[in-house]
């Protein structure tokens, strides 16, 4: 009986099999043997990993990244990088190749944003941001960001996420829910969130509405020290590749005023 093992197939072959798996299934798949690992790691397996319109993103970036191969590429920009003169940044998933971007404060709209008796920006140390967001005080509060379905990953659900901090001195911005939409298209979702945690989040819809019932958003921890609280979510099918996403979140309804919001932008990520 003929038998044949995977070393005996072609060297193109093989690296066409490779690069019907994942990322890290072709990492896992070097491990196997030294020829295994020269395949894997050739640019024509990495190339189907990295995003069809890479090229164009490499040419949007703030500052030029080096890298020796297609599987160096990809490494790299695993890691979040800026583009479009630092207003965005755009990132891919390790274990997937999905684009994921975050739109800097400066790249949404912010009502009443240019106005410094009610909002101020400065740098933070912890944002990869040159300068981020910081309501005073103000009673309408109102961001919202867009980002085009072309930029996106097809086949892929998305979620948006406002990315943000509460300030010592933040006030009277959990006194009422605030409303969340996202549309794309025909599609909208819409939801209420609170801009506090889920615990004081809690503690205030049982004083305001006497109930228990379960909340729809509240704001929860990252690992990179700032907050996030999720906007919406959808589902790009790539068929129509030129719809606009629109993410806000907005508290317009108060009649009181909130201060101490700190907003470093807003994320788009594939959503597992």
């Amino acid at each position: 009986m003929l038998t044949m093992s995977l070393k005996d197939l072609p060297q193109d072959c093989l690296a066409q099999i490779v690069s019907l798996t994942s990322p890290g299934d072709a990492c896992r798949s070097s491990l196997v043997s030294l020829s295994i690992r020269s395949v894997a790691d050739m640019d024509t397996v990495w190339e189907k990993f990295l995003p069809s319109d890479y090229t164009e993103m490499l040419s949007r970036l703030a500052t030029p990244i080096p890298y020796s191969c297609r599987k160096d590429l990809f490494i790299r920009l695993c890691s979040p990088n800026l583009i479009d003169g630092g207003k965005k940044m755009f990132s891919i998933e390790k274990s997937t190749g999905k684009k994921c971007y975050m739109l800097s404060a400066r790249d949404l709209s912010i009502t009443w944003a240019c106005n410094p008796l009610y909002w101020s920006w400065k740098p933070s140390p912890e944002s990869r941001f040159a300068e981020v967001a910081e309501l005073r005080t103000i009673w309408w509060l109102e961001i919202c960001g867009t980002i085009n379905t072309r930029m996106l990953s097809p086949k892929t659900a998305y979620g948006a996420y406002l990315i943000t901090k509460l300030a010592d001195r933040a006030y009277g911005l959990d006194s009422l829910p605030s409303e969340v939409s996202l549309e794309v298209g025909e599609f909208k979702s819409q939801g209420t969130v609170y801009l506090s945690t889920a615990q004081k989040a809690l503690a205030v819809d049982k004083h305001v509405r006497s109930s228990n019932r379960v909340l729809e958003g509240h704001l929860c921890e990252r690992t990179d020290g700032w907050m996030e609280i999720e906007l919406g979510s959808f589902y790009n099918d790539g068929c129509d590749d030129n719809k606009n996403v629109k993410m806000s979140l907005k508290e317009v309804k108060g009649a009181h005023l909130k201060g101490g919001l700190i907003v470093e932008g807003i994320e788009i990520r594939p959503k597992h």
